[in-house]
């Protein structure tokens, strides 16, 4: 595996996370270089996106680099029976860097494996997303005015989202206190409560998003339940509406509470939670173009700070 990959967010260390926060604040005041003249990234999405895709592709553009790959893998050769790891060595001949979406869990991992060029996981399956949370993290960062003591709450879909998984497990260095929403069908999986318990992690669950719930939150979470991670509609249709964030549950909120969802959003935040200057969601996917630019140039070991 090229020590440069990004698979996991727990591939990285405290100081590495610090480094990439830094690297992120850095692009935002200078999102536009050409210090990847010369560099070709490919982007592979075997599974649909558009924000994930569409930053890693501006991040690249805006840095001087050039974009290959493909966003439908109905238009790649994995139709005609080609194997992942044919796919990945055969694209390792023509870039520096592969940014993969896969929906099996494990594969930006397997892809470490048959190359020695760097790979950035974009997501695979309900596992890992660590590019979404480096993101969350510069985006509590900047609205809390750093990561250390914050109660976070996850409201929604626990059990199958990669994004709270990843945020959880890099919130270990900071002292964070969890509280876990969610309906039993969507609970947070018990390798991940296990986790928060070696870890000396406080952490509460309850099927309740109560006023008492809200008014302690420094950081509320809300996740999409995704239709695609179930086999049974009807467990779908069953769990898809139980949360909803509406404008007046705010109303007992603390000042500095922001709202965070990785998107997209159906109904689990109303559309009168927007104007609400708590609502941080739009900032934060825009905070994902930094975040990647950052997560980019240490695959390639480019430091903007140095220079």
């Amino acid at each position: 595996m090229c020590s440069k990959s990004l698979v996991s967010i727990e591939d990285i260390s405290k100081d590495e996370i610090l480094d990439l926060l830094e690297r992120a604040r850095y692009f935002e005041q200078h999102p536009n270089s050409k210090i990847l003249d010369g560099k070709v990234a490919a982007t592979l999405f075997f599974e649909p996106s558009t924000r994930t895709r569409l930053s890693f592709e501006t991040a690249v553009n805006r840095l001087g680099g050039r974009i290959i790959g493909f966003s439908d893998p109905g238009t790649s050769s994995s139709v005609k029976g080609e194997t992942l790891k044919d796919t990945i060595k055969m694209v390792s001949n023509y870039t520096d860097i592969i940014i993969m979406r896969h929906f099996l869990e494990g594969a930006a991992r397997y892809a470490t494996e048959v190359t020695d060029v760097p790979i950035i996981n974009a997501g695979d399956g309900a596992n890992q997303h660590p590019s979404q949370t480096m993101l969350d993290l510069y985006s509590i960062m900047k609205t809390q005015g750093g990561l250390e003591n914050l109660t976070i709450t996850m409201v929604g879909d626990l059990k199958y989202g990669r994004t709270v998984h990843s945020l959880l497990m890099a919130m270990k260095y900071f002292n964070p206190r969890f509280i876990f929403v969610a309906s039993k069908e969507l609970a947070m999986p018990q390798e991940y409560k296990d986790f928060c318990r070696a870890e000396g992690i406080e952490y509460i669950e309850t099927e309740d998003f109560s006023p008492e719930v809200i008014n302690q939150s420094d950081i509320i979470y809300m996740t999409r339940v995704q239709r695609e991670r179930f086999t049974d509609p009807m467990e779908y249709e069953r769990v898809k509406d139980l949360y909803t964030l509406h404008n007046a549950m705010l109303e007992g909120s603390k000042p500095n509470l922001r709202i965070l969802h990785p998107l997209p959003r159906v109904n689990e935040i109303d559309r009168d939670v927007d104007d609400n200057p708590k609502a941080y969601y739009f900032d934060q996917a825009r905070n994902g173009l930094f975040a990647r630019q950052a997560i980019i140039t240490r695959a390639l070991g480019i430091n903007p700070l140095e220079k």
